[in-house]
């Protein structure tokens, strides 16, 4: 018996930025980000938009892609580092919209009885999920499960993150019946404690916040959405964790070079062209070429060899990425269907060809495995038209991107938006302080 992923959706929220006008507006050579990081558009939640409301619209999309009855999934796993609430996981926010939308056909709360959890580890806790539900098929091979990875990459305006931001959801549907790709179980892992990136509570003094209510303490925490981080050293904890952890996958494996059979290598993309940059490494190991100085590195990073195995591995992989930016969680999944539908649209027969994953979390992690491409795999993807809706999103100009950014904005962008959406936050009840209140736009 095979397990793995049946079917996958995904949802891209309706706004845009252009690279080049933000790279024009920061002073940055729009070639820099363009041709030297594949960025060409950042993709951006509304206001009515958060990590709940693309997770619930990626899983109203999977259930009815594929007809699925919701009271046949026994569990939903979350991975995200967008958090809404440091208790209530944000599964539970985008099950009760799903619901709410399902209710006519299916009755109330047809979750019901699904188990249903967020997992958090950067941009691997996704991945996580994944492994954690594989692992439950296995056990319950007659039951069907969802992962879910859902993130708003946002960064502080101006740093040096700051064109790297992203956002959006990929659903994946696990099961003993995988259409889309069989999941092999062998898993390469590394992991290390380190603050490469990282989203920590920061304190403030209250004597320093005006209009502070008597009752806060002298010393308040307050956590934010943009997370501190050292771009160097997490590019290098990031090439560090995957060499260790495709070691490894080597190992446990038995495979000496795993990427030779991998027909495509999928790696988280904090940006389109990181993966081709961190496996560099990797790929002068195991063809024993130099790779000690920076001069050797770049030698073999522009070498036609090199540029050859790109083409061939990787670069399909990259294509959605420039079109939306980095989705943290979700990033290595949209990869895969980043490069299942170029081989959909490029009419290329994938059937029996082997991939291999590269997952990274700051803080971190890496896990590496690899999936065997499914017969019905043409099946699946025929349903995502992924690019052509990448195309038909809205572009807002600079000016909105900075309000939309800072929370100045009190209504949506795009007033006629179909879909989940924020309605309310309770401010008054002391017993609801806090409390989100979504409902669906039709």
């Amino acid at each position: 018996m095979t397990f793995g992923i049946e079917a996958a959706s995904y949802y891209v929220p309706s706004l845009y930025l252009e690279i080049k006008e933000l790279a024009e507006k920061r002073g940055i050579e729009p070639a820099k980000l363009e041709k030297g990081l594949g960025l060409h558009k950042m993709a951006l939640p509304d206001v009515h938009e958060d990590a709940a409301t693309f997770a619930a619209e990626a899983l109203l999309r999977l259930i009815r892609y594929e007809q699925i009855n919701p009271k046949d999934i026994t569990r939903i796993y979350l991975g995200t580092e967008s958090a809404l609430d440091a208790a209530k996981p944000t599964a539970s926010y985008a099950i009760q919209m799903v619901e709410q939308v399902l209710q006519d056909q299916f009755g109330e709360r047809c979750f019901r009885n699904c188990d249903v959890v967020d997992m958090t580890f950067a941009c691997i806790g996704a991945v996580d999920a994944l492994h954690n539900s594989l692992d439950f098929v296995r056990a319950n091979p007659d039951q069907k499960a969802v992962v879910i990875a859902s993130d708003y990459a946002k960064y502080e305006l101006a740093s040096s993150g700051e064109y790297t931001q992203g956002g959006g959801a990929v659903a994946l549907l696990i099961s003993s019946k995988p259409d889309l790709i069989e999941i092999h179980n062998q898993w390469g892992v590394a992991t290390e404690s380190v603050f490469d990136f990282f989203k920590p509570r920061r304190q403030f003094l209250k004597e320093n916040l005006s209009n502070a209510p008597e009752t806060f303490p002298d010393k308040i925490e307050i956590f934010t959405d943009e997370p501190v981080f050292d771009g160097q050293y997490s590019n290098q904890c990031y090439q560090d964790r995957i060499r260790e952890a495709y070691r490894h996958y080597q190992k446990i494996s038995g495979k000496e070079k795993p990427y030779e059979n991998w027909k495509y290598l999928i790696f988280h993309l904090p940006y389109a062209f990181h993966g081709k940059r961190v496996f560099t490494e990797i790929y002068s190991m195991e063809n024993g070429l130099p790779y000690s100085t920076p001069e050797e590195q770049k030698t073999v990073a522009k070498s036609e060899e090199y540029t050859r195995f790109i083409n061939d591995k990787i670069e399909k992989t990259q294509r959605a990425s420039s079109e939306i930016g980095n989705m943290y969680t979700a990033s290595i999944f949209m990869a895969l269907l980043s490069a299942l539908q170029t081989s959909f649209d490029e009419n290329e027969e994938l059937a029996g060809q082997e991939i291999g994953f590269l997952g990274y979390g700051s803080g971190s992690k890496s896990k590496v495995f690899a999936g065997t491409v499914s017969q019905n795999w043409r099946n699946a993807v025929s349903k995502w038209d992924l690019f052509n809706h990448l195309k038909q999103r809205t572009a807002i100009d600079f000016n909105t991107y900075e309000k939309l950014h800072r929370k100045q904005l009190g209504q949506s962008v795009n007033p006629d938006y179909k879909g989940f959406g924020l309605q309310s936050v309770e401010y008054d009840n002391p017993v609801l302080v806090g409390a989100r209140y979504y409902g669906y736009q039709r």
